[in-house]
């Protein structure tokens, strides 16, 4: 929740004059759908990165790629959008 909250805080204030990229917490495809949702122009990964690397080498940062966008993918699949353009804040719910 607090996620969602502050990315769209953030987003309200700085989105027409700045790129707002989230760099914190981005672990999963999901995450990723989360923070573009939120009104995130762009997510960081480098900890997906780095543990890729320590487990694999260029193989496992190849693989970590793979894994997060198959997971993004099907998220995407499960709300109903075909395309990272069409992700919006309408997917995400702000009850509890």
């Amino acid at each position: 929740m607090l996620l969602k909250n502050a990315s769209i805080i953030v987003v309200q204030h700085v989105a027409s004059s700045a790129e707002v990229w989230m760099d914190s917490g981005i672990r999963s495809g999901q995450d990723v759908l989360k923070a573009l949702a939120s009104g995130a122009d762009g997510v960081m990964l480098a900890r997906a990165f780095l543990y890729g690397l320590a487990a694999g080498g260029e193989a496992g940062v190849t693989r970590c790629l793979e894994i997060i966008e198959q997971e993004l993918v099907s998220s995407m699949a499960l709300c109903g959008v075909g395309q990272i353009g069409a992700i919006d804040s309408e997917i995400i719910s702000t009850h509890r």
